[in-house]
């Protein structure tokens, strides 16, 4: 069996004041009836790419095929802005806050890093990109809320540059935890 570099996924992640904000907005949400259960604002990333489990082989030749595919990206700001939920109203899975400014490019850079990924032979799941950040998960078979994500509707934070992409590594347990691997920069 060969050596794994771990659970790996690319991100942009927004920085603390529009992190505090979104967190600020949430606090009346958080003990709503039918609330998902919540992810800390300490793992809000907007995944551009989720990868799983990489070989420690990989990774070097990944690595330096996503420089370019960054390098091509020009500045972007981007707000949090909204929020909505993946799966139906009666059964809701995914409570997400949504974004605002400049999603297309933000879109056709998720786009070279799967390109960038495949090249070098790493599975890529075959979903269209969607601009979002993951607020927290309802269970299945509990009661859930999917008309909460509207409660959000109105939310405006701080317009922000993205600065660069950041390679997590995750390391799941009863507390999951994430380990920054490396960055490059936006722009």
């Amino acid at each position: 069996m060969s050596e794994s570099a771990g659970r790996l996924f690319l991100a942009v992640d927004p920085p603390p004041d529009a992190v505090a904000e979104l967190d600020s907005a949430l606090q009346p949400l958080r003990a709503a009836p039918g609330a998902p259960r919540w992810t800390p604002p300490s793992r809000w990333h907007l995944t551009l790419l989720f990868l799983g489990d990489v070989p420690a082989t990989a990774l070097g030749p990944f690595t330096d095929a996503v420089a370019p595919a960054v390098a091509a990206t020009p500045p972007m700001s981007l707000q949090l802005a909204g929020a909505g939920r993946f799966g139906s109203r009666r059964r809701p899975t995914v409570c997400w806050a949504g974004l605002s400014g400049d999603v297309a490019e933000l879109t056709a850079l998720a786009l070279r890093l799967a390109t960038a990924a495949r090249a070098v032979g790493l599975p890529v799941e075959d979903r269209p990109f969607r601009a979002h950040l993951t607020l927290g998960r309802w269970r299945a078979g509990r009661d859930a809320d999917g008309d909460l994500p509207d409660r959000l509707a109105g939310h405006r934070g701080p317009v922000w540059p993205v600065t660069e992409v950041v390679l997590w590594r995750s390391h799941l347990g009863s507390e999951p935890t994430y380990e920054r691997v490396t960055a490059w920069p936006v722009g």
